[in-house]
């Protein structure tokens, strides 16, 4: 099946594998969704690899990266796995349960963030981590 452009919608990619990694958690596999928020996606996969500073807010760790975007279908409710941009402070967000403002067992950002990816694994592995750990994302 071919669209408009000619392009093989077979043959045109719905995600892009990534690694995140930190002593703490060890290598956790993860995607990033190049449909869902295409403008965020490719920009995160542009910024690959990132190396940065955790910090912690209750079940969701944030670090600051070189991407500067818009809102793109913004949300403060997340699922657990998610993974966000917070434009608002220039932050990936990884979601992995309750943050300090959920009112439920999912993730609540503080404020809207651009989900494009999510974990593969068992996001409760990264409870482990700590403020101030460093961490790697990278392409797989």
């Amino acid at each position: 099946m071919k669209n408009r452009g000619g392009e093989n919608y077979n043959l045109m990619k719905m995600s892009e594998k990534i690694k995140i990694y930190t002593k703490s958690s060890g290598e956790v596999s993860a995607e990033i969704l190049l449909e869902k928020n295409p403008k965020t996606a490719k920009a995160i996969l542009d910024a690959l690899p990132i190396l940065a500073k955790v910090n912690k807010w209750g079940d969701e760790i944030y670090f600051r990266i070189s991407v500067t975007l818009p809102e793109e279908n913004a949300q403060l409710d997340v699922e657990i796995g998610a993974l966000g941009y917070w434009p608002q402070g220039n932050g990936f967000c990884i979601f992995f349960g309750r943050t300090p403002i959920s009112t439920s067992d999912k993730p609540k950002a503080a404020s809207p963030v651009n989900v494009f990816g999510r974990i593969l694994e068992n996001p409760v592995m990264f409870r482990k981590i700590q403020s101030g750990e460093e961490i790697r994302i990278e392409k797989s």
